[in-house]
């Protein structure tokens, strides 16, 4: 389970008017969930024991496997992770003492279904290995992609310059670009990722 969830992607998530980011891993042995709403992070991580001691205090009127259960879980979950979440069902948010609470509201087999999902902070050695490590992988990743584009684009400017200075002439005017200004362009790139940090 552990393995797995380490290769799930973030997805982004709304719960009323709060945005969250979010992964999580479904197994029938349990599930973990990470949630994050980029001041803070919370987590549930649950197996089959406290998911059938869960499902029989909030489903009274339900008697199926915990295998089930989960199953029925990692359905309503994995829509609302792609972006595609089921109409019938409801989600809803709310802060508590001990952290984060997900209400999830939904039918199985005909019969009302209830799941709360308890998350509490994260430990910093998660919050890093989920979140910090690879945000700081893809950012140097990026980067480095950036350097390379930016050389190229460079590059692309000298030869189009030498093209003209031997006399070649563009026959569609309309295919004519300014040369690429590197340091007006690390600039705009700052400021638009300050302000959508923002």
């Amino acid at each position: 389970l552990e393995s797995s969830f380490l290769t799930q992607p973030w997805a982004s998530v709304c719960f009323g008017e709060s945005t969250f980011l979010a992964k999580a891993c479904f197994r029938d042995t349990g599930y973990i969930l990470l949630i994050s709403d980029l001041s803070s992070v919370w987590y549930e991580s649950a197996d089959a024991k406290a998911v059938e001691q869960r499902s029989k205090e909030l489903n009274k009127r339900l008697t199926v496997q915990v295998s089930s259960f989960l199953h029925r879980l990692r359905n309503l979950m994995c829509p609302l992770l792609a972006g595609q979440p089921d109409t019938a069902t409801a989600f809803s948010c709310h802060h508590t003492a001990s952290g984060l609470s997900l209400h999830v509201k939904s039918e199985l087999s005909g019969l009302p279904f209830y799941w709360d999902f308890y998350c509490h902070p994260a430990p910093v050695e998660m919050v890093s290995h989920h979140l910090v490590r690879p945000l700081i992988r893809m950012s140097l990743a990026l980067q480095y992609k950036v350097q390379e584009l930016t050389s190229l684009l460079l590059q692309k400017d000298a030869e189009i310059e030498d093209y003209r200075e031997s006399g070649a002439a563009l026959s569609r005017d309309r295919l004519r670009t300014e040369p690429f200004q590197e340091e007006a362009f690390q600039q705009n790139f700052v400021t638009e990722v300050r302000s959508g940090a923002t």
